[in-house]
Formats: structure tokens, sequence, C-alpha cells
């Protein structure tokens, strides 16, 4: 036919029956040429194999009419471990169809289809009405070679393939042909459909099973340096490098672009340049994680920026679900491991902030057994916080509305739950969201959520709430650097004071004291230092130094919380007498016995008359004094207010109160000072078995009552029964307290002075060895409990005669105590005595002596002529003199110890009974 018959052919005209006829004589059939693949993407000489992930995909491939995807955040390497598969399968099988389209939005699904169209030269393609998708569906299912189909789809949006219609060949009045994209996915036998999305759900619909899922998570760490080296194209020092990696969360996207960066700018650029910069700031971070330099093996559309890449998802949650969006920002404050469940739950009520709850600092009765607070009231029921009018169903619609938005941040990947009801997110994605919220001017927003939310969730660090404060910590220590302006200060200084009690209540001195030294000076800047609020901080700060043998500092910040409560509350005052209570225990500590004992009468007298003989208050502060009396050997003043405490705390408390079980622990010690041990052994029985049942087998006090006892058999020579209590509390107190705890260290110490008396040397050395390491690093060289603990271990090699060390080490004892803590401090003293008796065991009289003599004077002046310290010192002279055959003055000298001994420790205290045989031995 003249095809100026077409040209000249009538508008509107109906020809379609005759142009079809005609058209079948003017197109003649394509030939479909043989299979190939169409990989837009070449292959990664970069590419680092992860684990079994490709042979996972090759497994299930094998299936008939298989669907597998890969799921997981941007950047994670989905698309590269497809392009990897895609190319191996070529390799293994040239003679099948590998397709691949890009599925981000339908527009490039059609396009995807149409290429594939073309590309296999599909007959009706080029028909004005054709439906491409439906004629690659119809090929696939009539194929019969053997050939398969892999289409790695970037699918991220779901609207694409549960919404969005295919458009060609359809009208408004033919609704059948209105399907959405994903029912143009081939189900055929002959091939097979790889789908890479950030969407989980999606990926669900996709491939209709679970376990056609597989989860594409952030690389093992031996990949992720493999990666980075490659890219980078040299080797690198592995510790920076592991250091880069961690930092970078094993993020491939992460990884290579910072290895671009690198490059990029080498040599003035490195690995150790990069971590430091990465590390120096946020601001500085992020313009390091926007850097793209292009990737010829990602999609064009997509970015090369981790952050821009993760942006997608961010915008498409915000737009389709707020709330979801607004959880992920509150999460992105938090640490990214172990973020509760219940603390990210919308409260139903909310009541006015909660004020700054203090520590009851009364007494030291807790010092003397190892606590420095008395519990406080607090209510940790979260139930008191639900208005009572609120139903049930308002209820279950608030959970429910929770639990949607985190179905959704999971289904894209951004968080992960755990089996504990906990959340888990990558570091750099709570990064990225919190660069998000900046940029929409919301980041100081959900900033103060997550403030608000931590303080009515933490609690005090009492011991009941330990397991509670354990939970929560980590997210506490976040906290710490996101300070808010000085209108928000109080409930953020709040958080961190309770934060702080708690660490120092496991004995993590140097976090506890950057802690509460902020929320100190919040206060401080916020209330004024003569704020209740303020000087509880400072209190708890001047704890904490105690603890840390930081006591010259304490005593000044005691001075200062007394003086201010004084001239503010009275004289009298609860606060005042606690405040003068922890300054005595700073004077007990630096073994100022007599300042010790003048503040706690005072103390003890005055709440006697403001609060009555038999309040617990009065009860702590007389125990206090009977420590301080048998601290100084006055064994009869001590027991005779310790035994007043215990009998007055068991008519006014009861017989199992925590309270009236210490006043027995302390009536105990006394006894146990005097050598009286099957007394002292009733007593610490009654005490352990109580606290088992009243406070539970792993109770610090309980521990406490157990290594009491224990050192009561040691001293017995019962040393089968101690070694398994001191065993069993140094187990306990690991799990309970931590390896590194003060606590844990005193219990592994004990062992080792168990097995030391035994004469099991090498045991002894090992505990000690990592009782003194791990002190060193947790308390410093100098603190009192170190010097100890080397002196333990030089009293070891001592007795293996290892003199050399012995004497090195109890010389650096004796030097550094004089310097923290004064040349008349009892440990000083006891230190210079542990010299002597190195010098004395290797026959060295006259420097033993010496030694012998100075420390017997300074007990004298310090401590009394018949304290038992100094009676000691004086049986060591007698001794050395008579080692040095000066034999009528050691015996003279021995009587009048033996004689000392008898008038202040009783005829038959083991001291005594031994000064006794010893003067019979010599004048035999």
């Amino acid at each position: 036919m003249p095809t100026s018959d077409l040209r000249l052919h009538p508008r509107g005209y109906k020809t379609h029956k005759w142009f079809d006829l005609d058209a079948t004589y003017l197109i003649a059939p394509e030939t479909p040429p043989r299979p190939f693949a169409t990989i837009p993407f070449s292959r990664d000489p970069d590419f680092v194999n992860r684990g079994d992930i490709l042979e996972q995909i090759d497994r299930r491939c094998s299936e008939p009419a298989a669907r597998v995807a890969l799921v997981g955040l941007g950047g994670i390497g989905k698309s590269q471990l497809a392009i990897e598969f895609a190319h191996r399968i070529t390799e293994k099988q040239p003679d099948i169809w590998v397709f691949w389209v890009h599925a981000g939005i339908y527009e490039r699904v059609e396009d995807g289809f149409r290429t594939i169209a073309n590309t296999v030269k599909l007959a009706g393609r080029n028909e004005p009405k054709a439906n491409i998708p439906q004629l690659c569906v119809q090929l696939a299912v009539q194929r019969t070679e053997r050939q398969m189909d892999h289409d790695p789809d970037s699918a991220d949006d779901r609207d694409v393939f549960d919404n969005a219609n295919f458009a060609h060949g359809t009208t408004s009045g033919n609704e059948r042909e209105r399907r959405p994209f994903a029912t143009y996915l081939p189900q055929s036998q002959n091939g097979s459909i790889i789908v890479t999305t950030r969407n989980r759900e999606l990926a669900f619909r996709l491939t209709g099973r679970r376990q056609n899922m597989i989860e594409v998570g952030p690389m093992a760490q031996t990949d992720a340096l493999a990666l980075l080296e490659k890219k980078l194209g040299s080797p690198v020092d592995l510790d920076v490098a592991a250091d880069l990696v961690q930092a970078l969360d094993l993020v491939p996207l992460a990884i290579s672009q910072a290895a671009a960066y690198i490059q990029a700018r080498a040599p003035r650029s490195s690995p150790e340049k990069y971590l430091a910069e990465f590390r120096k700031s946020e601001h500085r971070k992020s313009s390091l994680l926007q850097y793209d330099a292009g990737d010829l093996r990602r999609d064009g559309g997509a970015s090369n920026a981790v952050l821009t890449t993760w942006q997608i998802s961010f915008d498409y949650i915000r737009s389709k679900r707020p709330s979801a969006a607004d959880l992920l920002s509150l999460m992105s404050f938090f640490d990214r491991q172990g973020i509760p469940g219940w603390v990210l739950k919308p409260p139903r009520v909310t009541k006015e902030d909660i004020p700054g709850r203090r520590i009851d600092e009364d007494g030291d009765t807790d010092f003397d057994n190892g606590r420095s607070a008395t519990d406080g009231a607090v209510d940790d029921d979260m139930d008191s916080d639900t208005d009572s009018d609120l139903t049930d169903d308002s209820a279950d619609t608030t959970d429910d509305g929770f639990e949607d938005d985190v179905a959704i941040l999971r289904d894209y990947c951004l968080i992960a739950t755990t089996e504990m009801d906990e959340f888990e997110m990558h570091g750099l994605v709570q990064f990225s969201t919190r660069k998000s919220l900046e940029q929409w001017g919301q980041q100081e927003t959900f900033k103060q959520k997550f403030i608000e939310r931590m303080a009515a969730s933490f609690p005090t660090g009492n011991y009941k709430n330990w397991a509670t404060c354990r939970n929560l910590f980590a997210h506490v220590q976040v906290a710490v650097a996101y300070q808010p302006s000085d209108d928000r200060n109080d409930i953020w200084a709040t958080l961190l004071y309770n934060g702080g009690w708690f660490a120092w209540s496991q004995g993590r001195y140097e976090v506890a004291q950057r802690i509460v030294g902020k929320a100190r000076r919040a206060r401080e800047n916020r209330l004024g230092k003569e704020d209740t609020a303020s000087l509880d901080s400072m209190s708890l700060f001047a704890l904490i130094l105690l603890d840390r043998g930081q006591w010259e500092e304490a005593e000044k910040l005691f001075v200062q919380v007394m003086e201010t409560r004084k001239t503010k509350l009275g004289a009298d005052h609860p606060d005042t007498l606690s405040s003068m209570a922890n300054l005595a225990s700073t004077f007990w500590n630096q073994g100022r016995w007599e300042e010790a004992e003048r503040l706690e009468v005072q103390v003890m007298e005055t709440r006697k008359t403001k609060l009555g003989t038999d309040h617990p208050s009065t009860l702590s502060s007389m125990a206090n004094l009977a420590s301080t009396y048998r601290n100084q050997g006055r064994w009869e003043e001590a027991e005779k207010l310790g035994v007043q405490v215990m009998e007055t705390s068991k008519t006014k408390l009861g017989a199992d109160h925590p309270d009236t079980l210490t006043s027995m622990a302390n009536l105990a010690s006394t006894f146990w000072n005097q050598g009286r041990w099957e007394e002292a052994e009733k007593l610490e029985v009654q005490v352990m078995e109580t606290s088992k049942t009243k406070l539970g087998a792993d109770h610090p006090d309980t521990l406490s009552s157990m290594a009491n006892l224990a050192s009561t058999y040691r001293n017995q020579g019962r040393w089968e029964e101690a070694e398994k209590l001191f065993v069993q509390v140094m187990e306990t107190s690991k799990t309970k307290l931590g390896a590194d705890h003060p606590d844990t260290l005193t219990s592994m110490a004990n062992l080792a002075s168990t097995f030391w008396n035994q004469g099991r040397w090498e045991e002894a050395e090992k505990l000690f060895v990592q009782v003194m390491e791990t002190r060193k690093t947790k308390l410093g060289a100098d603190h009192p409990s170190t010097l100890t603990s080397m002196a333990n271990l030089a009293s070891t090699y001592r007795n293996q005669g290892r003199w050399e060390e012995a004497e090195k080490l109890f010389v650096q004892v004796m030097e550094t105590s004089k310097t923290k803590l004064g040349a008349d401090h009892p440990d000083t003293l006891s230190s210079m005595a542990n010299l002597a008796s190195t010098f004395w065991n290797q026959g060295r009289w006259e420097e033993a002596e010496k030694l012998f003599v100075q420390v017997m004077e300074t007990s004298k002046t310090k401590l009394g002529a018949d304290h038992p310290d100094t009676l000691s010192s004086m049986a060591n002279l007698a001794f050395t003199w008579k080692s040095q055959g000066r034999h009528s003055t050691a015996l003279a000298l021995m009587k009048d110890c033996a004689q000392a001994r008898q008038r202040r420790l009783g005829a038959e205290h083991p001291d005594t009974l031994s000064s006794l045989a010893t003067v019979t031995k010599w004048g035999s």
C-alpha cells in the first residue's frame, strides 16, 4: 500500500483493523538473541567475601522459582554482594539471562522492564498499548531453556511495589489492568529473583517467606580490615585500622568513603590523621561522613556518603509515620546498646519534675562496714505516675502505637530488638539521625526529651535500685555530654547526681568523680553554693574523694559543707550533724583519732538531745564513736558502746533490721581485736545467717559478714573453713560488683592472706599481684589500699626468702606512706615495722633496731604507751636485742610488754600469752 495513503487519511477515520493487518506485512519478526548477562556494573576488584552470604544466595537461588531478598541498611553492602554473585553466576553459566532492574521509584522499574523487553527483542513491546511488565511475565513463564533470571532490585519504598499501578494499556474503565508492580514479578520455574532492600517488610512481601530473607549487617572486623587495606592499596597499622573500622561501625560504605578521602588527600592524610579528625568533634565527623568520591559500582542515583544514604530512609519514615521518626530521634541520644523499651514508651501522665534526691550521710557506721549511704525513700513503681482515670483502652492504644513505630523502624533496619525488650542502634545511624535533627532545628528538643525521660527513670544509688541503675547507667554516661541550657540544668544535674551516686557505690570512683563534679558545678552555677542541692552534691563529691584517698581535699569540702549548714540550718540540724560525722570520718581515715573522737562525741550528744537516745541516727553516731575507740585499742569503751547500740537497735528496730546486724558486726569486731574468737564467731554467724535471709545471699552486707567470719576462722587456724568462705565471697563479689570493685579486691586479698598463713606462697603471690596491679589502675599508686596490697606482696616475698624484692617494695610503701599519710600515721608506722622485720630476717640487726625504736617511740606519742600497736613494736624491738645477744635488755623489755598486754588486752589474749611464753623461754 502506498505510504501517501496513510498520510492523506482523513483525521478521525478508524483504520486500526487494516493498519494491524498491514503491519503484519511491513514488520518482519525479530530473531531473539542468545542469552547473556546485562549487569550494569563492573566487577569490584576490591570485593571482600563476607562469610557464607554468597553461598546462602546460591543455595536459595538453586530452588525453582526462587526469590531471595538481601535486607539491610543503606551502604551495608547489599548491592555489592548482588553484583559479585551475578558475575560469578555469569562465569559459571554464560548461557543464561541476567537482568538488573533499579526499583527506587516506579519510573525506574518501568524503564527496567522496557530494557529487558528490548534486550530480548520481545514481540509486541512497541505496541502503543503494550503492557511491558505483563509481556515480560509471559516470557518468563513460556521460556523452556535452562536459564535463570537474577534481578537485584534496589527496592526501598513499599509504595512502589504495593501502590504504584502500571499505567500502560489501561483505561479508567478497565480496573483489572491496574495492578501493583509487585504482581508483575515472574513466578516462573525457570529463573530466580534477588531483591536488595532496606525494608524488611517489603522483602517479605516480595519473597513470600521469612526464610528467603538474608539479613546483611555490618562486616566482621577481619573483613572490614581487609576492605580498608584493599581500598587504600597499601598495608596499614593494624591497631589504627582496627580503631578506624570500629569507629565507622564496620559499615562498608563508610569504610570505602574514608579510604577514598584518605587517598584523595595523601600524603597529607592517613588512617591515623583521619581517625583523629573523626574523633575531634561532631562537626568534623559530619563533614567527613558527607564526603562523596563517587563509585562506579553504585547506582548513579545513590549517594556515596553514608549520611546522605541514610537520609533517604529518615525522610521516608518522617513523611509516612511522624511518631516513628520521633521515636528514632529520641533513641539517637541513648547509648547505642541496651535501650530499654519501658524507658522509651511515652508516659501516660506526666508529673512535675523530680526533685534532686539526697543521700542521708548519717554517721560512719556505714564507712566501717563498707557502706557510705543509707537507703532513702525512693518509689520505683512506675505505675505510681499513672493517672487513675486512665482507661485500659487508652493504654492499649498507646502500646499499639509504640509497637507500630518500632515495627517500621525495624523494617528499615534502623534499629534491632533483643529478647530482653531492649533496642540497639548502629552508632553512625544515631549520629546521622542527630545531624538530621540539627538540620530540622529539633536537636535540642529531643535531647531535652531524652534527659527528662532518663531523669524520671534513673533512681538513686541505694542497693535496692542497683539492678535498674546497672541497666541504665551507660545512658547516664552518654547524658554527661548533653548539658542543656541554664534554665533546664536542674533535671540534668539530678540525673548526674543519681548516676554518680550509683557509680560511687560500685567503686567506680574516677567515673563518679567526673559525673558528680559536673552535677555539682551545674547546681552551684544555677542555684548558688549555699543551696541544699548544691551542698548535697559537694558532700557526695567529698565522699568520693575520701574513698579515693584524697583526704585533704575531702576534708576541705566537708568543712565547707559543715560551716555552711551551721550558718544556714543551725548547729543542731540533722544535715549539719551528718556533715560533722563525715568530717570525723575523714579524720578517722587519717588516723587523727582525737579530732575524730571530739566531733563524734559532739554529734552523738547533740543527737541524743535533739532526736532521742534511741533514734537510728543517734545509734549510728554511737557506733562511729565505738569504732574510733576500737582503733585506739580502747576495747572496754568500744565494747560498752557497741553493746548499748546493739541492744537498743534490737528493741527499736528489730533483731533482723540491717542496722541491728551492723551493730552486731561491729561488736564482733571488738571481740575479734581482743582475741575473743568464740564470742566473735557466735555473733558473726548470727549476722551472716540473718543477712542471707533478710537481705539475700549476694547483698554486700551479707558478703561482709561472711568475710568477717572467715577472718575469725583464719585467726583460729581453721584454714579450710576460712578458705571456703573467702572463695565464696570473692566469686560472688566478682559477679555482683565486678572484678575490679574495691570490695572484690579486698576479698581476693583476704583469700591470699589465708594462703599466706598456710605457707602456700605461690598462690598467695599470684592473688596479691593481681590485687596490687588492679588497685594501681583503679585507685592510683599512692592510694592507701594500693600500699596495703604492696605490703602484702612484700610480706610474701619475705617469707620466701626473696629479701631484695621484699625490701624494695617495703621501702616504696614506707616512703609513699610518709608523703601521702604523714610520718606518724598508723599505716606509715606499720610499713616501717615491716621493713624492719625484713632487715631482721637478714640479720641486719642495727638497721632493724633503728626502725623498731623509731616505730615504738612514735607509737607511744601518737597512739599511747599501752596501745596494742605500741606493744607490738616493743616486742619486735626486744626480739632484735635478743638476736644481737643483748639478753638482759631484751628480757626486761619483753617483761614490760607482757605486763602491759596483760593489763590492756587481758590474760587470755593470744598476744599476751605469746609474750608471757617468750619471757619464760628467755628467762629459763
